[in-house]
């Protein structure tokens, strides 16, 4: 496997593709903090954060691609969510490199998905959580 994944490399959906990507029976994991994800999640969802929020900020998870691949195989369809899309394209790239076949990376992340009304019938404002690290 190349381990050398960038960007360009990752297939990325909007939320209503996404959605139909998961009805079909794609795996949602939700790489959001533990914190974010208790808030309110996509149904189903496996969570594993990609970064962790610390006194210096926010740093990657060491153990994140042993955490996926504890729960997941290398060629499970994965739909790939954070809150607006940019850990969870980082993850994707990661994912790619280790070896995991079949991952989309979900545009919006779930402030999107809640936008587009998928949530049910919380407030949005509840649900998302106001994102200051975007790449």
């Amino acid at each position: 496997m190349d381990a050398t994944q960038r960007p360009q490399d990752v297939i990325t959906v909007d939320v209503h593709a996404a959605k139909g990507l998961i009805a079909s029976g794609h795996r949602y994991l939700d790489v959001r903090t533990a914190e974010e994800f208790n808030k309110s999640h996509v149904d189903n969802a496996l969570n594993v954060p990609f970064m962790f929020k610390t006194d210096e900020g926010r740093v990657k998870n060491p153990e994140f691609l042993s955490k996926v691949a504890s729960i997941c195989s290398k060629d499970d369809y994965l739909v790939v969510g954070c809150n607006s899309g940019g850990r969870s394209l980082r993850a994707c790239i990661d994912l790619l490199g280790a070896g995991f076949e079949h991952v989309t990376n979900m545009e919006g992340g779930y402030s999107a998905w809640v936008d587009s009304g998928f949530a049910g019938d919380k407030p949005a404002e509840e649900l998302k959580t106001f994102c200051k690290f975007r790449p």
